[in-house]
């Protein structure tokens, strides 16, 4: 049966109403004003003037790092390299298939909850390899019914040769409204040039997801084993396809910009996790400057997306020491960049609210203080609602997934409990090295 959302604020980033209707299935059919609506036998969904809002994009997330957390080792590190080396690269190696599955179910579950229903993920699994992405898959699409667009995260320090194969075999076999592939690589710092070859041999038009230059340390490594840059690194073996994904850019040359923006590829910022690191902050206004679409990622950090836009805004204002340094025509532009680039991988209409977009939105609590309309909406939803935003309904392809901030399917609330045991499993293993 056909649904239908009434007495509902409308907000897509770009029109608003401030009482309308949505008739949806899979699709969304019509949206108008409260006014014109017409009942012609749907279920009706009375909002009572909640807001209705696109379902939020993380365009950079690594799913296995949400069992870290509360994970305690031996942690002292002076650089960036000794993050990886006494955290994640010890969590990563003792990964294996079960466990990954099990990290997209927790993932999944936090981030629905948070309105994020599409995520780009780089995932990495040392005693597994072949076959994880699938298992990623299963947990995120098959159970969670998110949307996932997945990597692996090739590095000489797993058997390149399996990295290839997986995110080659991946990205030819997954390719439909709700999974994509694209080719992962961890970083320059990482791969040798023998590494390089192998990859430019196999990758033909996938688009890399990688990162770079997000501690100097990538950049000065490139320069001094290398004797270029990572992005001209990268450009040589022509492995920068269009639509990939460059990650971070802290450090990034103004030269690679350039590159970057030549080969159609996307800058990636995940501000959050940079300040965590103390690796510095990434220059947005540059990307943008250069007509270089940004997206923003959390790193596998905080799970909602809403802190990122924060942080991203109020921190460009902070590293150029002006209130005006970015205005929040320049987030929207961001947002929009993201449903832009998952539109393009999976081949839906998504990130309106309009007729023949997928029906992936969210209701939320708001009642404006102050008069909304379509010049300030956005306004309201920066500084009302991102600072404490927690959606009440989230639906994808029309499916209502969680109802009063609380997960709908079964399997996934008994899958979550099941989560733990798994997370218990990686920490026994990684304290036992």
């Amino acid at each position: 049966m056909m649904k239908a959302l009434i007495n509902v604020r409308i907000y897509d980033y770009d029109k608003y109403i401030e009482n309308g209707y949505v008739i949806f299935d899979k699709t969304i059919q019509n949206v108008g004003q409260m006014s014109e609506f017409k009942n012609n036998g749907y279920q009706i969904i009375d909002c009572k003037g909640k807001m209705l809002l696109p379902n939020f994009v993380c365009a950079h997330s690594h799913i296995y790092s949400i069992f870290a957390r509360g994970l305690a080792l031996p942690f002292n590190p002076k650089n960036f390299q000794e993050i990886l080396d006494q955290m994640w690269w010890k969590l990563d190696k003792e990964i294996d298939n079960p466990i990954t599955y099990y990290s997209g179910i927790a993932a999944g579950s936090e981030f629905l909850l948070n309105g994020v229903t599409t995520i780009i993920d780089h995932h990495a699994s040392g005693t597994d390899i072949l076959g994880s992405l699938s298992e990623l898959k299963k947990s995120l699409v098959n159970v969670a019914h998110l949307r996932a667009i997945l990597c692996f995260e090739s590095s000489d320090r797993f058997p390149i040769k399996e990295c290839i194969k997986e995110n080659i075999s991946f990205a030819n076999r997954n390719h439909n409204d709700h999974i994509g592939g694209l080719f992962g690589m961890h970083a320059s710092m990482s791969l040798s040039n023998d590494s390089y070859k192998l990859i430019s041999k196999k990758i033909k038009d996938i688009p890399i997801h990688i990162h770079v230059a997000e501690s100097e340390m990538d950049e000065e490594d490139s320069e001094k084993k290398y004797g270029e840059t990572i992005i001209s690194r990268l450009d040589k073996y022509h492995l920068i396809n269009k639509d990939s994904l460059i990650v971070h850019g802290v450090h990034i040359k103004d030269e690679e910009l350039d590159i970057v923006k030549a080969r159609g590829a996307y800058m990636v910022v995940n501000t959050t996790s940079n300040l965590n690191n103390a690796v510095g902050v990434p220059d947005i206004n540059k990307y943008l400057s250069k007509n270089i679409p940004v997206m923003i990622g959390n790193d596998g950090l905080s799970s909602s997306m809403a802190t990122e836009y924060l942080n991203a805004y109020y921190l460009t204002h902070l590293k150029n020491f002006s209130p005006t340094a970015m205005n929040l025509g320049a987030i929207i532009d961001i947002i929009n960049n993201a449903y832009k680039y998952v539109g393009n991988r999976l081949g839906i209409k998504i990130g309106k609210i309009r007729e023949s977009f997928v029906s992936d939105f969210m209701l939320v609590n708001y009642t404006p203080f102050t008069k909304m309309d379509e010049s300030n909406a956005f306004g309201h939803l920066f500084f009302g609602l991102f600072p404490n935003f927690k959606p009440v309904d989230v639906y994808v392809d029309g499916m209502r997934l969680v109802h009063n901030q609380e997960l709908t399917s079964k399997k996934l609330k008994e899958e979550l409990i099941t989560s733990r045991k798994y997370s218990e499993k990686l920490w026994n293993k990684v304290k036992e090295k």
